[in-house]
């Protein structure tokens, strides 16, 4: 497996996701060497900064101009995409207003929500990036919360 520290810029593609372990973040981030769309190439990022995260999760926008700068890993299987752990990241330009109309992040005291207009389903985790899971619908956002508060005895 093959590392070098690596810088970019980026614009966020989607909406950031926790990671498979507490205080980390997935994103994808679209970098346009050219300007021009079909030179757009799109790069996996993962952090496991927990302040990184938290921003990810719950400041920064799809849509938002982020430079970041990591280890950019290469697996030996070549077929696989090369992934880009972040370590430092900083908003160079929010998105534009078209871009924030589509999706919400709303607060149920300790826990952060994401509302996506296209779609019912509602991503929610703690306010410091712990993902507690998916809300089939926002009637289901309590429930959800109050079996994460029963299983982790009532932390969030």
């Amino acid at each position: 497996m093959d590392t070098k520290p690596f810088t970019v810029d980026g614009f966020l593609d989607a909406v950031p996701i926790p990671g498979d372990a507490p205080y980390t973040a997935r994103f994808q981030l679209v970098v346009s060497p050219t300007d021009d769309v079909v030179d757009d190439v799109i790069w996996s990022c993962t952090t496991g900064n927990p302040r990184i995260a938290h921003a990810l999760l719950t400041e920064i926008r799809p849509g938002d101009l982020l430079h970041v700068a990591g280890v950019l890993t290469q697996p030996d299987n070549q077929a696989e995409p090369a992934r880009l752990t972040v370590d430092a990241l900083e908003v160079l330009a929010t998105a534009p207003a078209r871009a924030l109309r589509e999706m919400v992040l709303d607060r149920y005291g300790d826990y952060v929500v994401v509302f996506d207009a296209d779609t019912d389903a509602v991503p929610v985790f703690t306010a410091l990036g712990q993902w507690v899971g998916m809300a089939e619908s926002p009637d289901t956002i309590g429930t959800l919360i109050e079996i994460h508060e029963r299983v982790n005895g009532g932390e969030a």
